[in-house]
């Protein structure tokens, strides 16, 4: 039986909701477990930077190493894809199993700090990193191989897309220009509730059992591999199916 397409595909229409429950999950998880650091939410690192350096307070390592490892390994995931794209393999499914790599090494070393963490401690200035990586692939993996998906860890630009997007189906009077924007609508919406849900989930998972709660986003980066063995990793078939529906 022949994959079925992205478009068709209930594995393809999924992956961005379940992406974007990782974001959220590994995101507030290292938030609250390694004293402020965002690892979706990247710039946030900067505005921790400069209010504690405004209070006199000192400056974490995590943080400040945050923005260039992030940078860094945006660069090496970009080559990646390059590379598999001159031997025409699709770049999904390996960049997802990276994502899962990264995620798993975060887990592992989160799992065996045990319950009393230093965040300051080399060993969790390096887990952080490997969160912060591997939320690094996959903001590449949405734009490289997700083409015409939201994003799925920048939740400001998601939320004034679909709030434009809802005035223009309430105000404008071109059947057209409704149609288009409740097309947009309806594909960014999951990416907002799934990063909100993974949010609360990774919360609560946090609040109980510490930085073991990374077996969260670690799972569902295992699942999101087991959706994206399912898609169709064919970008020219999945923008040209994308372009159709609009």
């Amino acid at each position: 039986m022949p994959i079925p397409s992205v478009d068709d595909s209930f594995a393809t229409k999924l992956l961005p909701f379940v992406l974007s429950v990782i974001a959220g999950c590994a995101d507030i998880i290292a938030f609250l477990g390694l004293d402020g650091l965002f690892t979706a939410h990247i710039t946030g690192n900067l505005v921790i930077l400069a209010a504690r350096f405004l209070a006199g307070g000192p400056a974490p390592v995590a943080q400040l190493i945050s923005v260039p490892v992030f940078i860094v390994a945006l660069v090496l995931t970009r080559l990646l894809a390059g590379g598999l794209e001159h031997l025409r393999i699709a770049s999904l499914r390996p960049l997802l199993l990276l994502q899962f790599l990264l995620l798993a090494a975060f887990l592992a070393i989160g799992a065996a700090a045990g319950p009393r963490v230093d965040p300051n401690a080399l060993t969790m200035i390096c887990a952080g990193m490997m969160g912060v990586s591997a939320m690094a692939v996959q903001n590449a993996l949405v734009r490289i191989s997700l083409a015409g998906a939201p994003s799925t860890a920048v939740m400001t630009t998601n939320i004034t897309a679909f709030t434009m997007d809802v005035g223009e189906m309430l105000l404008a009077r071109d059947p057209i220009g409704i149609a288009k924007a409740r097309s947009r609508a309806k594909h960014t919406w999951p990416a907002i509730a799934g990063f909100l849900f993974g949010c609360a989930l990774g919360g609560l998972g946090e609040a109980v059992i510490g930085l073991r709660s990374l077996v969260l986003p670690a799972g569902l980066a295992l699942f999101a591999l087991a959706l994206g063995m399912a898609a169709n990793p064919d970008p020219a078939k999945r923008s040209s199916s994308i372009h159709t529906e609009k």
